[in-house]
């Protein structure tokens, strides 16, 4: 979500970079159908907010959090090229500008709700975003310049003026042009390079349509329907043209453009690649492979609060990888996934019975096919050399074993120079498995100490002070229990709930990963053990306590392939709880 706010900094950080940079916004799929027409079908990346994105809104929710940013990030940085000091100059400014929602709109020209894109054309990106005061984003520029004592040359394309700051060196026999302009109320970032003619430009301008539109198919509507997004903001990487581009010599624009690189640079690294047996293989593996997408489930934002939750998808249509991924997920336990309550929280979900099973599987699909073209026999050769079965060797011993998960809940530092003395901790860990108490007995093998614990069955706990090296003056006191299909270590009265509520809790096959933290309750106990203890405490660490941010994320294999997702809340300085 950061990327919304960056579309309107872009050029402090995109172009600093090389103009690799994209924002997730875009125009709305049926209102701006006419800016869609200027998007290639065959893009590698694109990026949409199929609805107008409050974006004032989102940075007065945002701004605690960003007015934390260091205002002096390249203080110690002996910069003395003119291009590298105006990119710290725009870095600077848009630093300053998130502030609050008001001054990010004023220094942007932006209207209080936007639209914009990113898009490739070839390997040349494209970013626009929907502005409303031009002389704003001339203004910024004209500051940066001053500052940098960099400038650009202002040049005329079929009527529309812009702006080209040149990147490249006099020296240098390719030339590269970073290119602004402002038409018909779009702010458009891009490169101008040897690569491309001015009729790229024009399309990157928004004044010659794209041959073959993103529009004129069906690819932003089936990626959302098939994910089940929300529509208000779709994105994704292209595997099948990617592979396109690097097996075939004018099989889309990117490939075209890859092939000018290599004959300025006299390479041949895409040789072994460029063969006819090659595009087929890699259109095999990215017909089952063919796009990583992004998109939203939720979406709310105001001035007090933004919350959203979004998913990556990686699409697979082998159906063979996908069950034994889906095979290995272990148990996910609700405490990890519903945090309302947490400081942080991690769970690990895996299978261990179905682990050596399904590597097995994943191996053999890989070695299966019969690969001509050369970099993909390599592969195949170097993983004929592994053997996934040895693995069985190491998960013998937790047998059964389906997830370990653990949770803070609360904190409390008496000493910040005695970490290790607690005031207080509420938190859990938990081992979950088909037979929790044979993978505790298994464990009483390696560690004598534990032969002297016997946990009853009925879920009563037991006291293991005495077990751990804890300081005589800490007040913890870990209980151990076998609650249902889960072996707990827990300490604090939230914990001793869970614990309970795990007792009913059944074991799942329900995902592969979740973590979560809450940055502000992780930090603040911190900052009070430093206080107390009468040393100065950190800016950094200041910063941090006002960080009102709380984000998850989680991994998961369903039908349409690996999934990544992620939650994040941030709330205003002023908002209430």
């Amino acid at each position: 979500m950061k990327n919304v706010l960056i579309a309107g900094g872009l050029l402090a950080i995109g172009a600093g970079a090389g103009g690799y940079w994209y924002s997730q916004q875009a125009t709305n799929l049926n209102s701006e159908a006419g800016a869609l027409a200027y998007i290639p079908a065959d893009t590698a990346v694109f990026s949409a907010q199929l609805k107008p994105f409050p974006i004032k809104a989102y940075v007065d929710s945002m701004a605690g959090s960003y007015n934390n940013l260091p205002s002096d990030a390249f203080a110690d940085t002996d910069v003395s090229d003119p291009r590298g000091k105006f990119f710290i100059a725009l870095f600077e400014s848009y630093n300053e500008a998130l502030k609050d929602g008001q001054t990010f709109v004023d220094t942007f020209g932006l209207a209080n709700d936007i639209h914009s894109y990113f898009y490739t054309l070839g390997i040349i990106p494209v970013m626009k975003v929907e502005v409303s005061k031009a002389d704003a984003i001339w203004a910024w520029l004209d500051n940066a310049e001053q500052k940098s004592g960099f400038s650009h040359t202002k040049q005329t394309l079929s009527g529309v003026e812009y702006r080209a700051y040149r990147l490249s060196d006099d020296s240098d026999s390719e030339t590269a042009d970073l290119i602004v302009a402002v038409n018909n109320g779009l702010l458009t970032i891009t490169l101008n390079t040897s690569l491309n003619e001015n009729s790229l430009l024009e399309t990157a301008l928004g004044l010659k349509p794209a041959e073959q539109p993103i529009n004129a198919t069906t690819l932003i509507q089936d990626s959302l329907t098939k994910h089940g997004f929300m529509e208000e903001g779709i994105g994704f990487i292209n595997h099948q043209e990617i592979a396109k581009a690097i097996t075939t010599k004018d099989g889309n624009l990117l490939a075209k453009h890859l092939t000018k690189l290599a004959q300025m640079d006299n390479s041949n690294e895409l040789t072994s690649l460029r063969t006819p047996v090659c595009e087929q293989e890699f259109a095999s593996i990215t017909a089952n492979w063919p796009k990583t997408v992004m998109g939203f489930d939720s979406l709310s934002i105001n001035d007090k609060e933004s919350s959203f939750g979004a998913r990556m998808v990686v699409e697979s249509n082998n159906s063979v990888l996908l069950s034994a991924y889906q095979a290995m997920s272990g148990f996910i336990p609700s405490y990890a996934s519903n945090t309302e309550n947490a400081v942080f929280s991690m769970a690990y979900g895996i299978d261990v019975n179905q682990l050596v099973p399904s590597l097995l599987s994943v191996w053999e699909e890989m070695l299966t096919p019969d690969y001509q073209c050369e970099p993909l026999q390599n592969v195949q050769m170097a993983m004929q050399q592994q053997n996934p079965g040895m693995v069985g060797m190491m998960t013998g011993m937790a047998n059964g074993l389906k997830g370990i998960g653990m949770a803070v809940f609360d904190y409390k530092l008496a000493d910040i120079s005695r970490p290790e003395e607690l005031e207080s901790l509420d938190a859990i860990i938990s081992v979950s498995a088909d037979n929790p108490g044979a993978l505790f007995d298994i464990a009483k093998q390696f560690s004598p100490e534990l032969a002297s614990v016997s946990l009853p069955a009925d879920g009563t706990p037991v006291d293991v002070s005495h077990l751990l090296p804890l300081p005589p003056t800490t007040n913890i006191q870990p209980q151990l229990a076998l609650k249902g299909n889960h072996l707990v270590l827990f300490n604090g009265q939230r914990a001793a709930e869970v614990s309970q509520q795990l007792a009913s809790e059944p074991v799942a096959n329900n995902g592969l990963l979740s973590m979560f933290i809450d940055y502000q309750q992780m930090f603040e106990p911190i900052i009070s053990g430093i206080e107390l203890s009468g040393e100065e405490v950190p800016q950094e660490l200041m910063d941090l306590k006002d960080y009102r941010i709380k984000a998850q994320m989680n991994m998961a294999v369903n039908d349409q392939g690996i999934s990544f997702g992620s939650i994040m809340t941030s709330q205003a300085d002023n908002a209430v709880n």
